[in-house]
């Protein structure tokens, strides 16, 4: 009884011991999810056929658009992972199963350095878009400002499609 005893009371104290997750990167890895959830939606929303549809002609085909957002993830969260920038090799692809395959392995690829993202290294410095930047600056600029800058200009893609994008698309809120 009093092994019991000691052993319960020796497991409260160590658990009592362990640090809570900081709240920061948990907030920002929610954003992050948020906008990976809503990108690879977006990408599996837009019919195959309109992969190459440009809404004017000064900018790039959808297919681009998603290529350039896995691209961008891939290169940042390997370098995170591996100290390696690796590609998609998506490049100017545009069919829709490979675009969609080549965004979810970028994503898979951030989902490990978010993961990996703590406490004892969220502020080391990295090698990063201008320079030297935290690991968690680098993260957040480029894994969700990037991504949602780059999923507002996609919603204008379904929008003049007629398809209602994601983050709009959520039940109870009448897919405005």
């Amino acid at each position: 009884m009093k092994i019991t005893l000691l052993t319960i009371l020796c497991v409260a104290a160590a658990l009592a011991q362990t640090p809570a997750a900081n709240p920061t990167i948990a907030e920002f890895k929610q954003n992050y999810t948020a906008v990976k959830n809503n990108l690879i939606r977006m990408a599996e929303k837009m019919p195959a056929e309109d992969y190459e549809y440009k809404p004017v002609k000064e900018i790039r085909p959808f297919a681009a658009l998603m290529v350039h957002i896995a691209d961008a993830q891939m290169r940042t969260c390997s370098m995170m992972n591996s100290g390696t920038a690796k590609s998609t090799d998506a490049g100017d692809k545009t069919a829709k199963d490979v675009v969609v395959a080549a965004l979810k392995a970028a994503f898979e690829e951030c989902d490990k350095a978010w993961d990996a993202t703590n406490d004892s290294n969220a502020f080391q410095m990295v090698a990063g878009r201008g320079g030297q930047r935290s690991r968690l600056w680098s993260l957040t600029f480029m894994t969700v400002i990037h991504n949602n800058e780059e999923y507002g200009y996609g919603s204008m893609y379904l929008r003049s499609k007629g398809i209602v994008p994601p983050s709009s698309d959520t039940a109870g809120r009448g897919g405005r």
